[in-house]
């Protein structure tokens, strides 16, 4: 009898339900930060000073979009250069999914607290750990897929590199604007929104080479490049 060949071992998990369910909550999350922009009843008669009064919760917003937005960017990128996912991947990701599904409420609570005293710098505060929180879960997902080759071959270290140094600066500018929040808060909250921007803008990084300086965060600006078709 003839024995039976070892069935080829698992490489991991596939990407496209992990890319499925975490668009998912990012689009949720983000559309849920809308429904807390309202007007206050009764105010029929001074409208658009009620509106202009709302300014705190505009710019909670704004702060909000661009960062879950910015993240969305970074998961995607982080996504694109991976070739297989395995269990402790997965269960990172949830808990980003699970910082990323919570920051429509310390959004609500800088909107409704920006302009008051005391209050305003505890919400900046929760607002800031959790934008910290998020930008850090990232960088780690990130991190862990370099540490156990989870990315796929074509890509080299210098790639990888570059990513891991465009993911980190924010993590640093998050701890900076969490104590100046405490002096100054609506100082913090800009800063906040220049991180943001940082990650949405992009930034071209240095070509070497045939190396691809449109990776990373900045590949999806590239024009369209269809792969090559094999010749009959």
């Amino acid at each position: 009898m003839i024995p039976s060949e070892p069935a080829p071992k698992r490489r991991g998990y596939r990407l496209n339900r992990l890319e499925a369910f975490s668009d998912g909550v990012f689009a949720i999350a983000i559309t849920l930060l809308v429904l807390e922009l309202s007007i206050p009843t009764g105010s029929d008669g001074k409208l658009l000073q009620a509106i202009i009064d709302q300014w705190p919760s505009y710019l909670a917003y704004v702060v909000s979009f661009a960062t879950v937005g910015a993240g969305w960017l970074a998961h995607n990128a982080i996504t694109e250069y991976m070739d297989h996912v395995d269990g402790t991947f997965l269960r990172l990701n949830l808990l980003l999914l699970l910082v990323v599904a919570f920051v429509p409420f310390p959004t609500r609570l800088l909107a409704e607290h920006l302009d008051a005293t005391d209050a305003e710098r505890v919400a900046v505060t929760f607002y800031g750990v959790t934008l910290l929180m998020v930008s850090l879960l990232i960088a780690v997902l990130w991190r862990y897929a370099a540490k156990f080759k989870l990315i796929k071959p074509d890509f080299d270290d210098e790639e990888v590199q570059v990513l891991a140094r465009r993911l980190t600066p924010g993590l640093g500018g998050y701890v900076v604007l969490i104590v100046v929040g405490l002096i100054w808060p609506i100082a913090a909250v800009v800063g906040y929104l220049a991180i943001a921007f940082f990650f949405l803008i992009p930034f071209p990084f240095r070509n070497r080479g045939q190396s691809s300086s449109r990776r990373g965060l900045n590949r999806y600006d590239a024009p369209y490049e269809p792969p090559p078709t094999a010749e009959p």
